[in-house]
Order: C-alpha cells, then structure tokens, then sequence
C-alpha cells in the first residue's frame, strides 16, 4: 500500500466519522457559505508571476517544514508580497494542518484560498465553502472521472474554482472536463517521491488553452519559473519553499519581486 492510498484510506474514516459529528444543514449556516468567492483562475490568468503561496506545518516525505508559525502571519505575509492565491493543508494525519488553519487565513486576508485536501466526497466540498476556501483541489490518482465529474460540478454549483491535479498523461485524459478551471500538474512521483519538471514540460501540450496551467512541487528557484513559462504554465504552487524559512512572506516577496517582468538583473540574481 503506497502512503497515496494509505491517506486515502484514513480520509474516508475521517469523513465518514465528521458527516456523523457535523449535519451538513450545519455547514450551510454558516457565515461564510454565503461569502461571493474569489476566482484564483482569473487571478493567474491577470498576473505575470503566478505564485500560489503554501502554507504547510509538515508532509509524509519531510516530516516537520516549520511547526512554529502563525497562520495569521504566513497569510498576511503572503498577500503583502504579491502572491495570486495561498493554499492551505487542512489535512492533520500527515500534514499537521486543520480546517481552522483555513477560518483562520480568512479572516486575515482576500486572497483566494485553496483548501488543499484529499477530496473524495462532496461533503468536503461544503465544508471547505463553509471554511472560507475559494477553491477546491480534485486529484485525478485517487478519483474516478465520474468522481471527477460530480466533485468539479457541485463546486462549481457553490460558485468556487476546482483546480485538478494530474501526474500523467492517462490521469490528464480522463480528467477533462469543462468543470474545471485550472489543471495543475504534480512533478512529483507519488511513488517515490521523487521530483522532475520534465513532467510538467511533457504535459504541457497536452493540456487544451482553456484551462489554466499550474504547476506544483519541486519548485525552488525562479529558474524553474522561467524555464515553465514558455510552456504556457501561469500558476506556480510553492510550499516548503517559503515554509521552511522563519519569515515566509519576507522570502515569497523578495522571490515575486525577482520574477517581476520590470525587476533588475541585480533583483533577478544575474
């Protein structure tokens, strides 16, 4: 059993227990499930950096990033510096976050939020509207495309943006659909954990104008950036990044400021 379905399985226990606990007449109470969300698509689509800023305590593959921060900060952090969206682990078995983290980022800034979770039922899709989140992530490795199909519609139906995220060319061709906003590519092997932005370029042509294209993990550097623009990529999802430093919106700000179209060669690194 690979630490995908390992999660996977453990999230429908979770799931299941919370739909036990929390009545979904509940969620649609609350104050923020009437919230005019914000599209995360058409922040990408305006911008010339791209940055989805992370915010993300620990993951199965690196154990602790930064247990030590404050939602609140990393997220005030994260807009001061010019970042498009910021996404926020909720997941708490193996990533240390929780749906507060979420609740929390709200009320600290506007920018979209991502709720970056394992979804694999629509309750979490209300939970995440309820929690502020702005956008859900579907994964193509742990759905099926009726899965896909359903998920992506009832989000879409509560008026958030649903980024899909792929690892390869057989998850991409099952995944499309006009449901979707953005497609995200994964460079990283759920399998070995190991990272290569060539599985971003091979995708790439792949993936029809209509989506936005974004790209996550394994992004360190600007060179990384600059090397995937060309390939029509417009969204850059960066966590440990940022998070593995004490101040995460001062190194999310001087690397926006870098990729900036009107930054110097000196601000660039050159």
């Amino acid at each position: 059993m690979n630490i995908l379905d390992k999660i996977v399985a453990d999230k429908k226990k979770e799931v299941a227990l919370k739909k036990a606990l929390i009545p979904i007449s509940q969620l649609e109470a609350s104050v923020l499930f009437e919230r005019k969300t914000i599209s995360l698509a058409t922040n990408l689509r305006n911008s010339n950096t791209g940055i989805i800023a992370e915010h993300k305590r620990r993951s199965p593959s690196k154990a602790v990033i930064n247990q030590s921060l404050n939602v609140q900060d990393v997220a005030i952090g994260y807009e001061t510096a010019g970042a498009c969206g910021m996404s926020v682990l909720t997941d708490g078995k193996y990533f240390g976050g929780s749906l507060d983290d979420l609740l929390i980022a709200r009320a600290a800034v506007k920018l979209p939020l991502l709720r970056k979770e394992f979804i694999i039922d629509s309750y979490q899709i209300l939970e995440a509207k309820a929690y502020g989140a702005d956008v859900i992530l579907l994964i193509a490795a742990i759905l099926t495309r009726e899965e896909i199909k359903q998920l992506s519609a009832t989000a879409k139906s509560l008026g958030m943006d649903v980024l899909l995220e792929v690892h390869n060319e057989e998850e991409l061709n099952k995944s499309l659909m006009p449901s979707l906003d953005m497609l995200g590519v994964n460079n990283r092997n759920l399998k070995t954990f190991d990272v290569s932005l060539d599985i971003s370029k091979a995708l790439a042509t792949k993936i029809p104008t209509d989506f936005v294209k974004v790209s996550e993990s394994g992004i360190s550097n600007i060179e990384a950036i600059k090397e995937l623009q060309p390939y029509g990529y417009k969204g850059f999802l960066i966590g440990e990044n940022f998070m593995k430093t004490d101040n995460p919106g001062i190194n999310a700000t001087a690397f926006i400021k870098s990729l900036s179209p009107n930054s110097s060669p000196k601000e660039r690194g050159n």
